[in-house]
């Protein structure tokens, strides 16, 4: 598993964008930046929906006046639902909404989490991290079902 102090793998992921899905880099994404990046097990899930997501939107001109530059939401969906999610959720101009569309970012990460039993296949744990220049100084991963360790306001204190 990642931990403070290593690197954010390189890894292709999508972008959820308003003119649809873009092809991007995680090493690009987190070069040179600020970049708060939270995990969750599923786009339109319950707690994803109803208080991970929505503590980041909340919150988000208290991460830009912390210095971070760019905040990101990460998911084992495909680049549609997130787009779909971003616009029910109204994340333009506030979040990165990245598809992980098979997984390898939470692979890579050491995050994954196996919910073939539920049904899910997949999935990554549910965490959020800071990192700097693609160096993590912050890392918060959810125990079981639990939410505080990674949630907007745990993040804002570690700033």
């Amino acid at each position: 598993m990642i931990k403070v102090g290593d690197h954010i793998p390189n890894v292709s992921v999508t972008a959820a964008t308003a003119d649809g899905p873009e092809a991007m880099e995680t090493n690009v994404i987190f070069k040179g930046r600020k970049v708060v990046l939270f995990a969750v097990p599923g786009a339109f899930t319950p707690t994803c929906s109803a208080r991970h997501l929505p503590g980041f939107v909340e919150h988000a001109e208290a991460f830009k006046a912390k210095g971070v530059d760019t905040i990101a939401c990460i998911a084992v969906n495909d680049a549609f639902v997130m787009g779909a999610w971003a616009r029910d959720q109204e994340t333009e101009g506030k979040i990165l909404m990245l598809a992980d569309g098979s997984g390898e970012f939470a692979r890579a990460m050491g995050l994954e989490l196996d919910l073939v039993a539920r049904g899910l296949g997949m999935r990554s744990q549910r965490y959020a991290l800071v990192a700097e220049d693609g160096v993590v100084t912050f890392l918060g991963v959810e125990e079981g079902s639990a939410f505080e360790a990674s949630k907007a306001e745990s993040v804002l204190a570690a700033l």
